[in-house]
């Protein structure tokens, strides 16, 4: 079983994957922040169940108002150097990129991963979606395992 939160209704699609951001500075005094605000800051999340017959609350930060979700933590896709991208261990990412133009960016600097941390790799996809890397770096795309 997920984690029952509030989410804006245009969120709000079984599948749907987001990465929690946090309170907002609009959260102060909602009469539902204790409902809204049950996610961990900077975690992949993705909506696996929406409440039948739920509510649409009005909200400050969701135009469209919120609603309520089940959701789940969900692993990150990440380019990892190669030299530890083993099924099982844990790895970091390779570092900050600025070519933000390459195919492979999105894994290089991937939301709901953070640069200085370590993650447990789930399962190894290959190789990245670029031909060569601007900063000469050997990579391997993997998945991380979803935070507890």
């Amino acid at each position: 079983m997920g984690t029952l939160t509030l989410i804006g209704t245009r969120l709000a699609t079984e599948g749907e994957e987001f990465v929690y951001r946090g309170e907002a500075d609009a959260c102060e005094g909602c009469p539902y922040r204790d409902q809204c605000l049950t996610l961990t800051e900077g975690r992949r999340y993705q909506v696996t169940d929406l409440r039948e017959n739920a509510s649409t609350l009005d909200c400050a930060v969701h135009d469209t108002g919120v609603t309520a979700v089940e959701v789940e933590p969900v692993g990150v896709k990440a380019n990892v150097p190669s030299g530890n991208a083993y099924t099982g261990s844990k790895s970091a990412l390779a570092g900050p990129c600025p070519h933000t133009g390459c195919p492979s960016h999105e894994y290089c600097e991937p939301l709901g991963a953070d640069q200085d941390e370590q993650y447990r790799i789930a399962s190894v996809e290959g190789e990245p979606p670029h031909e060569y890397c601007r900063l000469d770096r050997d990579l391997t795309l993997v998945e991380f395992e979803p935070q507890e």
